[in-house]
């Protein structure tokens, strides 16, 4: 048999790109890598690949419920429940603001030790080509310094370019709210295409051979709709956002809880 008669090899699945963090009887947490969209959208309807469904491969097979989202370029925790009436509990819970969430960003500046933005955000339209006017909605983010870096590269005329990593405590849930907080007191992300400076952003996709955003969610705590206990969730962020993080040296606090 000649190697043209040769039967092609079997595909492999794709291995699941999704790392449990805790399972019990109503939920399923885990850590989503950078890139992966969380469920299907009219906006990248070419994709294929959704962390949805490979929370629901870890499942075993069994459909599972989205607590919350994660924008597409953002790492980290990621909530699902087992069944709706969980779903329903937790849902109107976070809805009432009473989870309680961490994320980490590295911004381009030295930001002030602590702080609260409160700077109301319009919505964006669900679909592009809706040209009516949003509703403007409530938006408050606090923030704790946790590190600042300096390192002897001009990136926008300075002779030295200074960077903070900052814990961020979002109160509400507007798209696009950290990014966009940070952004408008001007600390933008590094990384972030659509509201961070295009040469800082270019500079760390060039210096470590990849570009992506610096936000990873890393922390939700909340009452457990079954036990009443309050349940607190960790994720420790992946290594690509890490290795971006050694520009900072020592003054890097440990991240692993």
């Amino acid at each position: 048999m000649s190697a043209l008669d040769q039967p092609a090899p079997a595909r492999l699945p794709p291995a699941n790109p999704l790392t449990e963090i805790y399972r019990d009887d109503w939920l399923l947490a885990v850590h989503k890598p950078a890139g992966l969209l969380v469920h299907r959208s009219p906006i990248d309807r070419h994709e294929t690949e959704f962390a949805l469904q490979y929370a629901r491969e870890l499942n075993g097979g069994e459909h599972v419920y989205p607590l919350h989202r994660l924008d597409r370029p953002t790492s980290g925790l990621l909530v699902f429940a087992r069944d709706s009436a969980t779903a329903s509990v937790l849902g109107k819970a976070l809805m009432a603001g009473e989870m309680q969430k961490t994320y980490l960003a590295m911004v381009r500046g030295w930001i002030a030790e602590e702080g609260l933005i409160d700077h109301p955000l319009r919505e964006h339209a669900i679909d592009r080509r809706d040209k009516d006017e949003q509703p403007v909605r409530e938006a408050v983010t606090r923030y704790r310094r946790l590190a600042t870096t300096e390192i002897p590269v001009q990136i926008e005329g300075y002779p030295a370019s200074r960077y903070s990593l900052v814990a961020l405590y979002p109160e509400t849930g507007r798209k696009h709210q950290l990014r966009r907080h940070m952004q408008h007191i001007s600390h933008p992300i590094i990384g972030d295409t659509n509201y961070g400076r295009t040469r800082h952003n270019h500079y760390f996709a060039e210096r470590f051979g990849y570009s992506r955003l610096m936000l990873a969610a890393t922390g939700l705590a909340f009452r457990h709709p079954v036990t009443g206990e309050t349940l607190q969730l960790h994720a420790a962020p992946e290594a690509s956002f890490c290795q971006v993080l050694s520009i900072f040296g020592e003054a890097l606090p440990a991240l692993d809880r």
